[in-house]
């Protein structure tokens, strides 16, 4: 009952003339950046994270959860209507999406992805306002050597789930790392990799760098691929699904709802890794499973609807621990710390009108991205006719003007520019991203943490293993570990015995 009580306050503060505002905003910020090759929710967020400077966090944050989801679909126009998906988490809409649009059934592949993204969406909400609490209190347990296993579960984690290479996980994650120990030591005050630079004593801003590796990068890479694409116009009655449609739909929205939830709440794992298994799952379970891949509205339906559910669950590690469990959550953590708002724990205690009053949005931004995607997909779905040599100097304008906003100096416009090089030169070598950004973010408590548990051990590691919530966490960062190398040496089996 106190979670209803402090959601309804939550919703007291969310409906408020400027947190609505700021909301429909998010949203449909959201829904742009989504639609358009290139950019993505957390490049969007990145990019607006310094205009929520003057505005209370509260409404900051609400309106950078509204891109975050907001995100999830606009994705999925430029996946059905070009077969080009406008971020990572559609790409498995766009298998089916767009050889339903082929067919002249575009309206209903848009039709059911919003559908089954605000359902998802709305029962993971609900899922947020129940687990979060207690997860919360759990955490209240927590002390340094916990929180240094957290944060290295949160790297770990990100290798070994949320990417087909964890080598390559784990040398992103690494430069993260890396990039986060530049400036002075927190603890003995002394320069590091500097390299005699003072610019570099204050360490190298979250901003410039996210910016540089979503945003610039993505414009670099998709300039690379600027083939003349026809985008397949839909219409406002070619939205209604059938009978059929509907039936072979309804059961997969609640597979890949329950699928992204349990992916989303994984740090490292985020909505991209959610659609993909929601997919598999899906066509295991299915009736007609040699459709897949030729048009099947309920492949569409699974992967919309864990994308989305799995961009909700993220905020649950976020809020509860201060943990991201996704790219787009990072930066919405990167936003609390800019506000002076300190994640994790105790975050629900000293914060609880934020902390709810974010869920509540959540609740009304669904329902406004509902009504938004039924009736408007078609308008959305004119931006794609532009051609995207004449958006990318725009993208690239917004992105180095964020990153000079962010600190009034235009040596984090070369940082930016910088690591969007670093950025493309990952996208060409086949390396993820998100984890050298969530190391970025998780850094300074990792490093903190783990200096701090020494100096209470007095240099003993025994530490991590005594208490007994410190050892159930370093058992998990070792599986982990481990799970990739028994992936490997089941496939390699298996393509023996084959």
């Amino acid at each position: 009952m106190d979670s209803l009580q402090l959601l309804g306050q939550g919703f007291e503060t969310c409906f408020t003339p400027l947190n609505l505002a700021f909301i429909l905003i998010g949203v449909l910020v959201g829904q742009i950046v989504g639609a358009l090759p290139g950019i993505g929710p957390a490049a969007g967020m990145a990019l607006l994270l310094p205009l929520t400077y003057g505005i209370p966090p509260v409404t900051a944050v609400m309106m950078l959860a509204g891109i975050m989801y907001g995100g999830m679909y606009g994705g999925t126009l430029t996946s059905v209507l070009v077969n080009v998906p406008g971020e990572a988490a559609s790409v498995m809409t766009a298998v089916d999406g767009h050889q339903m649009a082929r067919k002249g059934r575009a309206g209903a592949a848009l039709s059911i992805a919003a559908i089954g993204s605000f359902l998802a969406g709305i029962a993971a909400v609900i899922a947020v306002v129940f687990v979060t609490p207690p997860l919360a209190a759990f955490a209240l347990k927590f002390n340094a050597p916990e929180y240094f296993l957290l944060a290295l579960l949160g790297i770990t984690a990100t290798a070994s789930l949320g990417s087909t290479s964890p080598t390559k996980a784990l040398m992103a994650a690494l430069l993260g790392l890396m990039i986060a120990m530049v400036g002075v030591d927190p603890i003995a005050g002394t320069q590091r990799l500097t390299f005699g630079q003072l610019g570099l004593l204050e360490g190298i801003d979250f901003l410039p760098v996210a910016i540089g590796i979503f945003g610039v990068a993505e414009v670099l890479a998709s300039l690379e691929r600027t083939a003349e694409i026809q985008p397949i116009r839909t219409r406002l009655r070619d939205m209604w699904l059938t009978t059929e449609e509907w039936t072979r739909s309804r059961l997969a929205i609640v597979r890949g709802g329950l699928v992204g939830f349990f992916i989303g709440i994984m740090p490292g794992a985020g909505p991209t890794i959610a659609a993909m298994l929601a997919y598999v799952v899906e066509r295991r379970f299915s009736r007609h499973p040699e459709s897949f891949g030729k048009g099947a509205i309920d492949g569409v339906a699974a992967s919309e609807s864990a994308n989305n559910a799995a961009s909700h669950a993220a905020c649950i590690p976020m809020l509860a621990l201060g943990i991201p469990g996704s790219a787009s959550t990072a930066v919405l953590l990167a936003a609390l710390i800019l506000h002076g708002i300190r994640p994790g724990a105790m975050l629900m205690v000293q914060q609880p009108q934020l902390v709810w009053g974010l869920i509540a949005s959540m609740f009304v931004g669904n329902v406004i991205l509902l009504i938004l995607n039924l009736p408007l997909a078609p308008l959305f779905a004119s931006l794609l006719r532009v051609r995207y040599v004449y958006l990318a100097p725009g993208i690239l304008v917004i992105s180095l003007v964020g990153a000079y906003a962010s600190t009034l100096d235009f040596g984090t416009v070369w940082t930016a520019l910088a690591f969007g090089a670093v950025g493309w030169l990952m996208i060409k070598l086949d390396f993820p991203r998100a984890p050298l950004v969530l190391a970025l973010v998780l850094a300074p408590l990792l490093e903190s943490s783990l200096r701090q548990s020494l100096l209470l051990s007095f240099g003993s590691l025994s530490i991590f293993v005594e208490r007994p919530l410190a050892a159930l966490l370093l058992g998990c960062v070792v599986l982990s570990l481990l799970l990739p190398v028994i992936a490997t040496i089941r496939r390699r089996a298996t393509m023996k015995s084959a």
